[in-house]
């Protein structure tokens, strides 16, 4: 009787630790969604208020334009809670619409790389802008949807590399010449005896340049406004303009003004 005793004392005195050991867990986890709660209302607050929470944001963000592609990189100067100063940084890869990638192939062989038949140069774009965000949609809310509509404008250096291609010259002697169009090798160029394109190195040591201008206008979805972090998307414009006529295919008529539109996801911190 004695050892059933000390038995269950000592299981009572184990099931009372671990009592002791759970709450502390269990109060903590309501310490901090309290906490949140109250940040919340806090910045919510300050919102109603005109004023905001946070100082500044950086963001890092990737582009699906209707003619190409890119990414870039924002820093923002919060100025209220409605509206922020953005600058930015981003570099684009522009593609013309006329662009069909294809191989030579022999039967079921493929040789060399893809290539686009006519491509003259690849068009890339290094852009430096600045611009305002303005909230006008989720004032107010506490579910932290935020609506903003951006704008802005600034440079945009053209960078205008190369199109090389592999093409077998002459025709069906197994030697390989690296050609970029010119007037002299146009019925090589476009011709049947492409091998493929010579690949991303070529062509960096016959960069030109085409600086210009641009100008854009987006509509912006974060649903998290009211965190440190930030995730969120993007649809807008884009609209370039270049002094010097953009090649991009051989025998299309070249181009002063781009316009496209597109999508955009977006990560960052707010500080």
């Amino acid at each position: 009787m004695k050892t059933l005793a000390i038995t269950l004392s000592f299981f009572l005195f184990t099931l009372s630790l671990s009592a002791q050991d759970t709450k502390p867990a269990s109060t903590s986890r309501n310490d901090k969604k309290q906490a949140k709660r109250e940040r919340i209302n806090q910045l919510v607050r300050l919102e109603e208020e005109g004023e905001s929470g946070f100082r500044k944001h950086s963001i890092v963000g990737f582009k699906f334009n209707s003619d190409g592609y890119g990414a870039f990189y924002e820093r923002g100067k919060i100025k209220s809670a409605f509206k922020t100063n953005i600058y930015w940084i981003e570099l684009n890869e522009k593609k013309h619409r006329k662009e069909d990638k294809q191989s030579r192939t022999d039967g079921a062989v493929v040789f060399g790389n893809p290539f686009i038949y006519g491509k003259q140069n690849n068009f890339y774009q290094l852009k430096l802008g600045v611009g305002q965000q303005y909230m006008f949609g989720g004032k107010g809310n506490k579910n932290g949807v935020g609506v903003y509509f951006v704008y802005g404008g600034g440079l945009s250096l053209g960078l205008l590399k190369p199109y090389h291609l592999d093409i077998e010259s002459p025709p069906n002697s197994g030697q390989i010449r690296q050609i970029k169009y010119s007037q002299a090798d146009s019925a090589e160029f476009m011709g049947p005896n492409i091998i493929g394109h010579s690949g991303f190195g070529s062509g960096w040591g016959e960069l030109k340049f085409a600086p210009g201008i641009h100008v854009k206008t987006a509509l912006r979805f974060d649903w998290g406004r009211f965190n440190n972090g930030i995730s969120a998307a993007e649809t807008g414009f884009n609209v370039e303009y270049y002094p010097t006529k953009v090649e991009q295919m051989v025998g299309v008529e070249p181009n002063h003004f781009f316009i496209n539109s597109y999508i955009a996801i977006l990560f960052g911190s707010r500080k």
